[in-house]
């Protein structure tokens, strides 16, 4: 073969092998494919929801153009009627007067409306100048338990335990500050810049609160927690299903034989009302002194003495505080001495009260459970600075209170006497509880209500068994605790 240049174009030709120099290919080792990852399944997701638009609960039918004729009109008459003069004038009177002014200004302004609209309007502003404005549709209605307008423009009510919006408006933030200003000035009180936080109270005892503007960003708010005008007793409870027949029977008893009771709960649990039942049962020749924040309590005795705190005035003195009130029922010859609500150092005076010969006194507490209430006395107690060893008021707490009972509103609305429970004495540094009556929850019917049922608890002689028995109502005591087992 002749060796020589490659030419550019030439390809090598390949060199023969022979079949022994032939290498047989090396078979390379099988490797097994990695195993494919399994996709997760796919998780079967809701489709969210759709944000409920709130129900807006029609209680008046005032359209725009009507609140719009109602701003002219009422404006046009602030500028012709002397309001000094007016109100020298009865109520019957000054609303006859603002009647025909608001028909001259009707008819001089061309105003076009049909008769029931001008009743309307008439109502409305003789409400907004003598009563409590948008609220008097609200306030007559006995349903409502609770009023809460947070500005001018958004009211909301409660109604068998649910809060719903309401269509109530005002014509602005200084009107609802102006009936604010109406209603605390009736029971001697104020609201305004320099005191924008204020308690007060409707004349039929309903509880007020206002907190106004610059600590309420979005004009006064506005909180009315209303009384039944028909008062509750404890059959009304019964039938709401609130404690059973023979629970009832076992309050009554322990009204009558001046047992010393501490009401429980949380905020709008029934705390009042059941106050107001137990109350009851106090016999009519009893001086009766009742100690309250806000005096709202409507009991039936007719030897009955209310007092009411007084806050500080705009220099800060002439306060008079729960403490000073219960100190002072000491020197008044009282018998029973009921407190609205503890909320403070004046637990140690009404324990001592209690321990004292005052024998049947009665009081409200906020907490969720019996022994919380007991533990919320002790740290009132505290803060009062009453340096006590902390077993020397426990054994103040068992000797003064003799019962617990605790109220609850469930999350349907309904409201629940959840126990009655004695306290028994000290073992060590624990305070020892007996339940009498508990309320056991066993289900939920197809309307979403709670449904329930008041058990004893196997207590056949309770503590203030001998204290029934000094009033001869042993036999009932039984009778109710048999019934209920």
């Amino acid at each position: 073969m002749a060796f020589g240049k490659r030419s550019a174009g030439a390809i090598p030709a390949a060199k023969p092998t022979s079949p022994a120099a032939a290498k047989p290919p090396v078979a390379k080792p099988a490797i097994a494919p990695p195993p494919k990852a399994e996709k997760p399944k796919p998780v079967a997701l809701k489709p969210p929801t759709a944000v409920k638009e709130e129900k807006v609960t029609k209680v008046t039918d005032r359209s725009e153009e009507y609140y719009a004729t109602n701003t002219t009109i009422f404006n046009a008459l602030i500028d012709t009627i002397d309001l000094g003069q007016l109100a020298q004038l009865d109520q019957d009177s000054a609303r006859e007067e603002i009647r025909d002014i608001v028909v001259e200004i009707i008819a001089i302004k061309n105003v076009v409306m049909s008769i029931s609209e001008q009743e309307h309007l008439l109502d409305d502003i003789c409400n907004d100048l003598l009563g409590y404005g948008p609220l008097e549709p609200l306030l007559a209605r006995d349903d409502i338990a609770d009023i809460m307008v947070n500005g001018a423009d958004t009211t909301y009510i409660e109604v068998n335990g649910k809060i719903e919006r309401t269509n109530i408006r005002f014509r602005d933030n200084a009107q609802l500050m102006n009936i604010c200003q109406r209603i605390v000035s009736q029971v001697g009180r104020r609201v305004d810049d320099a005191s924008p936080i204020c308690d007060a109270r409707l004349l039929d005892g309903s509880r007020v609160n206002v907190i106004a503007p610059p600590l309420a960003i979005d004009g006064p708010t506005l909180t009315i927690r209303k009384f039944k005008k028909d008062k509750l007793k404890l059959q009304d409870l019964v039938n709401f299903k609130s404690i059973s027949e023979p629970g009832a029977e076992i309050l009554r008893i322990i009204g009558h034989s001046r047992c010393n009771v501490l009401i429980s709960g949380g905020t709008g649990s029934g705390k009042t009302t059941l106050l107001n039942c137990l109350t009851a049962f106090i016999e009519p020749g009893e001086r009766v002194i009742t100690c309250e924040d806000s005096a709202e309590l409507q009991l039936q005795q007719p030897h009955v003495v209310r007092l009411e705190t007084r806050p500080p005035n705009i220099e800060g003195s002439g306060e008079i505080s729960m403490r000073d009130l219960i100190k002072n029922c000491l020197r008044m010859r009282t018998e029973r001495i009921i407190v609205g609500e503890v909320r403070g150092p004046e637990a140690f005076d009404l324990l001592q009260a209690m321990n004292t010969g005052h024998d049947g006194s009665m009081g409200t507490l906020h907490a969720n459970t019996p022994r919380e209430a007991l533990s919320r006395v002790e740290s009132m107690i505290t803060m009062g600075g009453f340096t006590l060893p902390q077993k020397t008021i426990r054994e103040m707490i068992c000797g003064s209170i003799d019962l617990i009972v605790q109220a609850s509103r469930l999350r349907d609305g309904s409201r629940r006497i959840m126990n009655v429970t004695e306290v028994m004495g000290l073992e060590g540094d624990t305070i020892v509880l007996q339940d009498i009556l508990k309320y056991e929850i066993t289900g939920e019917d197809d309307d979403g209500k709670i449904i329930g049922t008041h058990r004893g608890t196997g207590i056949g002689r309770p503590r203030f068994w001998d204290r029934a028995q000094y009033y001869n109502l042993e036999k009932d005591l039984a009778t109710a605790l048999d019934a209920l087992d």
